[in-house]
């Protein structure tokens, strides 16, 4: 176990900054188990990427980055057992080399599967990736574990939980034969994809829209399982492509000094990065996950109910397209679909669930972009859900009416936390949680 002192620790966009006073690296789960045990106060990250104030905050700290082994495989259940800081690349890559997948698979693969449980990270089968854990270690504030399976009663709440309850020690997914996806993707008017959002969900094994924001379009990406052997005309588009984001960070550049340079930017980049047709198959892995990031960004994302987001969408749409407007916004809206659930702080508790990016291609002058505040507030009022590991300033009230199981979840973490080791200043407000003094005998 390594241990550094004295320094700030700075998520991966430098929008988050907190001081510290050491730093543990861990590398077995008796380390993990001691550290917990042996400070008051305690917070736990990966590879900081989260735009919420989750990861740090607390005056000892955890780097879970070098807990990332793969414990073991079980081939008669089609199980892998992994430590709770490994890459989701790495666990990808491991499960694919057996014939195996993850059905979920979120946009990018360079976040711990600790953190992407921790705070609901979903993707391409409609559901969260902790839908797939069969099993986890949990570690709680005494230093004591507690392996919860999904006969356990506590599941529902530890599946997502913001690493309130405990911190994960090591977790056991439920792999499915690996497939191979046929993606279609091609550039549709908002007026043609937006009412057949729900007879695509029962066409396509997998459906994903990106919205172009002040161009009236939608970039709709439909993927298929398909035989192997199949043989399709693949098409991958003009070779500049890949240069989109490179582009658009040129063209957004002053964009929060001039947001109206937006709506220009906007219409270049569909035009030229969005106008065509594209067609491959592959891996769900290797057809679907982003292997990189061009530059740092900072995100928000919102939920709402299948069934309301028609009107949520033409609401904001209105209301980015006037002329009063200020919440210009980057492209592009990331559109994506999870199916009902019933872990406690999904997205999807009790409803097929709609999911809406908002991105900010400049993270320096986040504070300043308007579009965050707009996207939360159409939201709020129509009742959604943040996402965990993005951008919002809904707290405790707020938070109360959208999610049934709020208030248990509260109740929950008092019990297993009942002196508040795993909450940061940001966590203790969104919770609302009581201030614990430590009484001197």
């Amino acid at each position: 176990m390594k241990q550094n002192n004295n320094n700030t620790w700075i998520s991966w966009n430098e929008n988050l900054k907190h001081n510290y006073e050491k730093i543990y690296s861990v590398s077995t789960e008796e380390e993990l188990r001691e550290v917990i045990a042996s400070n008051e106060k305690i917070r736990f990250f990966g590879s900081k990427q989260s735009s919420a104030d989750i990861a740090a905050g607390t005056d000892a700290l955890i780097d879970m980055t070098s807990y990332n082994k793969i414990v073991s495989y079980d081939y008669n259940r089609r199980t892998i057992t992994v430590q709770a800081g490994i890459i989701l690349s790495e666990l990808l890559e491991a499960i694919e080399s057996v014939g195996w997948c993850i059905p979920c698979l979120p946009d990018i693969n360079t976040i711990t599967i600790g953190g992407a449980l921790a705070t609901g990270t979903h993707g391409t089968s409609g559901k969260l990736l902790c839908e797939y854990m069969t099993e986890c270690r949990l570690i709680l504030a005494d230093g004591s574990i507690k392996t919860i399976d999904k006969d356990n009663k506590l599941m529902d709440a530890v599946r997502v939980s913001l690493g309130m309850l405990g911190v994960m020690s090591t977790v056991t997914f439920q792999c499915e034969p690996e497939y191979i996806l046929h993606v279609k993707e091609k550039p549709e008017n908002d007026k043609e994809w937006l009412p057949k959002i729900k007879s695509r969900l029962k066409e396509h094994n997998f459906l994903r829209i990106l919205w172009l924001p002040h161009t009236d379009t939608g970039y709709v990406i439909t993927g298929d399982k398909i035989d192997s052997n199949k043989e399709i005309v693949e098409n991958q588009g003009p070779k500049y492509l890949k240069h989109r984001r490179t582009v658009s960070k040129i063209l957004y550049k002053y964009s929060h000094k001039f947001p109206w340079i937006t709506a220009i930017a906007n219409k270049i980049i569909a035009k030229a990065f969005f106008n065509s047709k594209k067609e491959h198959k592959g891996s769900l892995y290797q057809a679907t996950v982003t292997k990189s990031r061009g530059s740092t960004l900072e995100l928000a994302e919102w939920t709402i109910a299948l069934d309301k987001f028609p009107k949520v969408f033409q609401e904001l749409k209105t209301e980015i397209n006037k002329w009063s407007n200020k919440s210009f916004i980057h492209i592009p809206m990331d559109i994506r679909f999870v199916y009902e659930d019933k872990s406690w702080l999904s997205y999807a508790y009790g409803q097929d669930t709609v999911t809406m990016g908002c991105v900010s291609r400049n993270a320096a002058t986040a504070d300043t972009y308007e579009a965050f505040k707009s996207v939360e507030k159409i939201f709020i009022k129509h009742g959604g859900r943040p996402h965990w590991g993005k951008r919002f300033t809904a707290k405790d009230p707020q938070l109360s009416k959208v999610y049934p199981k709020w208030e248990a979840f509260k109740e929950l973490r008092e019990k297993l936390d009942p002196t508040n080791k795993f909450l940061n200043p940001y966590l203790t407000e969104l919770v609302n949680a009581k201030v614990v003094v430590n009484e001197i005998a």
